[in-house]
């Protein structure tokens, strides 16, 4: 498959216009007429994940987190991201990027953690300016926001927290979770936010959430959730790592993809076991 077609299916529900201005969503490196065989689907751009793509015969890599930030003033290789660059080029391998584009996606980053917690609908928290669309899924017209940072929703019933902390441990994979216990012992209406979200806190508390779940809270920032809403803290690369899923999704039947095996958080964690 093409290369600009494979980008066409991303962009169908993740157009760079919706990126955040600092970000740097889109092709990284490569060209938009690369004949595409295999993919490789991951969270991060190693140098690991570059090999990786090389050994598998990859000849694209799909990226939440974008290789590049800002231009680089040379390619020399003295960097991890320089030799990245450096070892793509040679080895023929193109790599694009969907970051804040995916995560002002309602069914992207966000949406997909909601959904494996078990929230059966959910909306955008914090909405973008929208224009009258349609739902890039299905094709049909709909007055749902598709895009904005962050997703609100219910369980089917109210839970523990305790539960819900055990739950989302689970379901993530993660080794460990930082909170602030909500008002109530029972909890039910939760906010989501892939990746560093700890400023859409207070438009958590201000949509009536029981619980606001995201990654990368500073100490300040919980201080203001006590007495106030639930607050779960986890790992970034934990958080967003599904987004590999919808890559898979979205280019199912389309061309073959695999999901990266070297992709992983680079934090540790001692638990003193």
């Amino acid at each position: 498959m093409i290369l600009s077609k494979i980008i066409d299916i991303i962009e169908s529900v993740a157009p760079l216009e919706r990126q955040e201005e600092w970000d740097n969503s889109g092709l990284q490196v490569g060209i938009g007429n690369a004949d595409i065989k295999r993919v490789l689907l991951t969270t991060d751009v190693t140098e690991d994940v570059v090999e990786e793509a090389r050994e598998k015969q990859c000849q694209l890599v799909l990226s939440h987190h974008p290789l590049l930030y800002q231009g680089l003033r040379s390619v020399t290789g003295r960097t991890a991201q320089e030799r990245c660059v450096i070892e793509a080029i040679r080895s023929g391998i193109a790599i694009y990027s969907a970051h804040t584009s995916m995560d002002n996606y309602l069914h992207g980053v966000s949406g997909r953690m909601a959904e494996k917690i078990g929230l059966g609908t959910y909306r955008v928290l914090v909405p973008q300016p929208e224009q009258p669309g349609y739902d890039v899924r299905t094709g049909r017209p709909t007055n749902e926001t598709q895009y904005g940072l962050g997703v609100i929703g219910k369980l089917p019933q109210p839970v523990l927290f305790v539960t819900l902390l055990a739950h989302i441990k689970e379901a993530f994979g993660a080794a460990v979770l930082r909170y602030i216990p909500p008002k109530d012992g029972l909890v039910q209406t939760i906010a989501m936010c892939g990746g560093a979200g700890s400023e859409f806190m207070e438009a958590a508390i201000q949509q009536g959430a029981d619980v606001y779940v995201s990654a990368d809270f500073k100490y300040h920032g919980f201080q203001p959730a006590e007495g106030r809403i639930g607050v779960i803290d986890m790992d970034h690369w934990v958080s967003e790592h599904f987004t590999r899923e919808v890559f898979s999704e979205l280019l199912s039947g389309t061309v073959e993809t695999i999901v990266s095996e070297a992709d992983r958080t680079v934090v540790r964690y001692w638990t003193g076991e």
